[in-house]
């Protein structure tokens, strides 16, 4: 299991602004870009979003479809790399006096990546949740207060 966590100096409140605004995706998910909404309104349940994955010059589309929200402090998220299959992002955000504890769990469901997963898999996904949640501290604590939108 993949299970990381980190403080972030803002609130809940600000923390949940960024997670659901689905055009932010990119600014905090590792190796994606360009997100944009697909079907319904992000985060509500079953909504989703687009986006390109970039690794170098190879570039792929990438999809993700909302699970379970229950703002402002549960994200479940699936999704899908295409031929590299499907991953469960569970983000729970929760109060720590004044700041936010944000906790991620990421594991493989289908595909390649589902049948091959491991604790070296594990070890590599724990590298991209350090990255994935400095990159959702600094979106989150580089925001103005005042100037994130209530959700």
């Amino acid at each position: 299991m993949a299970l990381r966590h980190r403080l972030i100096e803002r609130s809940v409140d600000e923390v949940w602004a960024v997670l659901a605004d689905g055009t932010r995706y990119g600014d905090w998910v590792v190796g994606t870009s360009d997100s944009r909404p697909d079907e319904g309104v992000w985060p509500r349940v079953g909504s989703s979003i687009t986006y390109t994955i970039r690794l170098g010059r190879w570039s792929m589309a990438g999809h993700t479809v909302v699970r379970r929200c229950e703002a402002p402090g549960v994200l479940e998220l699936e999704a899908d790399s295409g031929r590299l299959g499907t991953a469960r992002i569970a983000l729970t955000v929760r109060p720590w006096g004044e700041n936010a504890l944000v906790t991620i769990d990421e594991h493989p469901l289908r595909g390649p990546a589902g049948k091959l997963h491991n604790t070296v898999v594990d070890a590599l996904i724990q590298l991209r949740h350090r990255g994935m949640l400095a990159r959702l501290a600094d979106a989150v604590e580089k925001t103005p207060r005042g100037t994130h939108q209530a959700v």
